[in-house]
């Protein structure tokens, strides 16, 4: 079964969106079936905005990356991942070779 495409909607609707939602007038529901999205979306929105502040696709934990910084920390995480992966396997390997009686 083929995996559903999301559709990726542009930060300034979602920043209306969650604004809406924050008016005291008006609850999340209202506003996401006014715009015909999951009411889901609103609160991971805001919880977003809320958690990264104003600049959501370039401040991490309270500090600024640019687009290079926060590529390369990315790829910086996946290889700890391998190795981490690497050094288990050689941990396992070694525990086992260990255990072996000539």
């Amino acid at each position: 079964m083929a995996r559903k495409k999301t559709k990726a909607y542009p930060e300034s609707f979602r920043k209306e969106a969650v604004r809406m939602a924050d008016q005291p007038d008006r609850s999340a529901a209202d506003v996401a079936r006014e715009l015909g999205i999951h009411v889901g979306q609103i609160y991971n929105w805001r919880t977003q905005f809320n958690k990264l502040s104003k600049g959501q696709f370039t401040v991490a934990d309270g500090t600024n990356y640019s687009v290079t910084e926060k590529a390369e920390i990315r790829k910086l995480k996946k290889e700890v991942a391998k190795l981490k992966e690497e050094r288990d396997f050689l941990k396992k390997a070694t525990a086992y070779f260990a255990k072996v009686d000539p």
